[in-house]
C-alpha cells in the first residue's frame, strides 16, 4: 500500500463528488446489479483515480525495481514487527487497542472493506484460458477458500462479526464504504481497468505492518485472530499472493503498445489502495464517549417511549432525556453525579449496569454483545483489568465442514443438489466454467450454492475434475 510499510495514511482521504458509497456498494450486492448501477460504479471509479493520482505513489519508476522493493520491504515489515514485539516484552502497552471494546469497534469500521475480500479480481474468472492471469485467479479462489466455508474470507468474517455483534456496520458513515465500492467497481469493469486491477492487486496483497500487530493484538484480547493470521500466511512475497501479484504485473506487460501507459495505469491502481477509511484512521478515530453517546442516541426514538416517570434526573424523566438525543452528554453526566454510574470502577457496581447484565436484568436483551462491551469498557475506564497477558481466544470460529460430496435431500441443501445435477448435464469443461462464473462472484460465493460452485470451478481450473 502507498506508504513504506504499506500501511495507509492514519488520515481518511476525503470523498470526491456527489456519489454515496453506502448506496453505491449495497447496490453493487444485489442478486443482479442493473445497468445504471454499473455505470455509476465506473463514474466512482474515475473519480477515486483522479483522487488517487494526487496522493504520493512509492512504487518505484522503474518495474525494473519492483523485485528489490517487495524485497526491502517485506524486510523493513518484519524489522519493525519485531521491534514492536520487543517492546511488548518490555512492558509497553498495545498500540492499537485499548480495549476490546475498541478492538470490536475497529472490526466493525473495516467491516465494509472485509465484507468483499478479493472482489477486485472477480471479473479476471472470464478469461480462465489466458494464461496470463492464472496467478490472479488462483489468488481469488484462494480468497474464496476454494469453496471451504473454514477457509473462505468472507465467511469467517461474517462469522466473526456474528459472534460478536456486530451488525451495525451498515450504518457507518460514508467513507468506510469507499474500499468495498472499488473492489466492487473493478469486478464489474475489469475488461476497461485491467492494469488497474493489476495495481491495486499489487498494494493489496503485500503484507502489511498493522495486519501483523492486529492479529498480535486481537488475540491478547481474546477475539479469534484467525481471518486476519490466515492473511499473514497467504500474503507471503516468497510463494504467497504476493508474489503472485508481482509475477502479474510481469505476465500483463503488453507486448504491443505502450508499455510506460501501461505501467503508468499500474501505479495509478495501485494508489487506489490509499483512499476511504484504513485500518489506522478507523483505530485512531475510536473515542469510548463518543461512541457511547453515539448508542445511546440511536436507541432514542424507541427508548424515549417505554420508560416509566417514576425516576427524575435533573427535574426531567427518562423518556424526556431520550426525546432529545442531543442532550446525551448531559444525561450521561447526570448519572454519574447521581452514582447510577462509577467511572474508573469495575462496572458490576454501576446501577445503570445493572439495569441490562444478566438475564433478570430489567433491560435484558436491549443492547447486544457488542454495545454492552463497548458500555462496560467506557465505565470500567482506568480500572479495567490488565489486558495485556496472551490469552487463548474466547471467539473460536468453528471450522464447518464444506459442502462437498453428495448433498443430503432436505431444504438446506436444495440448491447444492440442483447446482450439481445441472453441472453435471453440461458435457464440456467450458460449459461447466461458463456456468459456474456467476456463483462466484462478491455477492454470491460465500452462500451454499457459490461455495460448491467454487469447488467446482476450482477443481475445473486446476484440471481435477474426473469427467468431461
Amino acid at each position: 500500500m502507498p506508504t513504506t510499510l504499506y500501511s495507509l495514511p492514519s488520515h481518511a482521504v476525503p470523498l470526491r463528488g456527489a456519489e454515496d458509497p453506502r448506496a453505491l456498494y449495497f447496490d453493487l450486492l444485489q442478486p443482479a446489479p442493473d445497468n445504471r448501477a454499473r455505470d455509476r460504479a465506473a463514474d466512482f471509479l474515475d473519480a477515486q483515480l483522479a483522487l488517487g493520482q494526487c496522493q504520493p505513489c512509492d512504487l518505484p519508476e522503474d518495474p525494473a525495481e519492483l523485485d528489490a522493493w517487495v524485497e526491502r520491504n517485506t524486510r523493513e515489515v518484519g524489522r519493525q514487527y519485531r521491534a514492536y514485539l520487543e517492546g511488548r516484552r518490555a512492558g509497553q502497552p498495545r498500540r492499537f487497542f485499548s480495549t476490546r471494546a475498541h478492538a470490536q469497534h475497529f472490526l466493525q469500521g473495516v467491516a465494509p472493506t472485509k465484507l468483499v475480500d478479493g472482489a477486485w479480481l472477480y471479473g479476471l474468472l472470464g478469461h480462465w484460458r489466458d494464461g496470463r492471469f492464472t496467478g490472479l485467479i488462483q489468488t481469488y479462489l484462494e480468497e474464496l477458500g476454494e469453496g471451504d466455508p473454514a477457509l473462505n474470507h468472507v465467511v469467517l468474517y461474517r462469522q466473526l462479526l456474528a459472534r460478536l455483534g456486530g451488525e451495525h456496520w451498515r450504518n457507518l458513515d460514508a467513507t468506510h464504504f469507499i474500499q468495498g465500492v472499488i473492489q466492487l467497481a473493478l469486478a464489474e469493469h475489469a475488461g476497461q481497468y485491467l492494469p488497474e486491477v493489476i495495481g491495486f492487486n499489487l498494494g493489496y496483497e503485500q503484507l502489511p505492518l498493522h495486519l501483523l500487530i492486529t492479529a498480535y493484538e486481537l488475540n491478547e484480547l481474546g477475539i479469534d485472530p484467525y481471518y486476519f493470521t490466515l492473511h499473514v500466511t497467504v500474503d507471503n512475497a516468497h510463494t504467497g499472493h504476493a508474489q503472485k501479484a508481482l509475477q502479474a504485473v510481469r505476465d500483463a506487460w503488453p507486448q504491443m503498445g505502450d508499455g510506460a501507459a501501461f505501467y503508468q495505469r499500474v501505479r495509478n491502481g495501485y494508489n487506489l489502495n490509499a483512499l476511504g477509511a484504513s485500518t489506522v484512521s478507523v483505530i485512531a478515530a475510536f473515542d469510548p464517549f463518543e461512541e457511547v453517546v453515539r448508542l445511546l442516541q440511536a436507541k432514542c426514538p424507541v427508548g424515549s417511549l417505554l420508560h416509566s416517570d417514576y425516576c427524575r434526573f435533573d427535574g426531567r424523566t427518562v423518556n424526556q432525556w431520550l426525546a432529545e438525543p442531543e442532550l446525551i452528554p448531559q444525561f450521561l453526566d447526570q448519572l454519574q453525579r447521581r452514582g447510577w454510574i462509577k467511572r474508573h470502577q469495575d462496572p458490576a457496581e454501576s446501577r445503570f449496569w445493572q439495569l441490562f447484565e444478566g438475564e433478570r436484568a430489567p433491560m435484558f436483551g436491549v443492547f447486544d454483545a457488542h454495545e454492552r462491551q463497548l458500555i462496560h469498557d467506557w465505565i470500567a475506564g482506568d480500572w479495567l483489568p490488565d489486558q495485556g497477558k496472551r490469552c487463548p481466544p474466547r471467539l473460536g470460529v468453528p471450522r464447518a465442514e464444506g459442502a462437498k460430496g453428495k448433498p443430503s435431500a432436505d431444504d438446506f441443501d436444495e440448491e447444492a443438489r440442483l447446482l450439481q445435477q445441472e453441472v453435471a448435464r453440461l458435457k464440456s469443461r467450458e460449459a461447466r466454467l461458463q456456468r459456474l462464473l456467476p456463483l462466484l462472484a462478491p455477492r454470491h460465493h460465500h452462500r451454499p450454492a457459490g461455495l460448491l460452485a467454487t469447488q467446482l470451478f476450482a477443481r475445473a481450473f486446476n484440471g481435477l475434475e474426473t469427467h468431461g
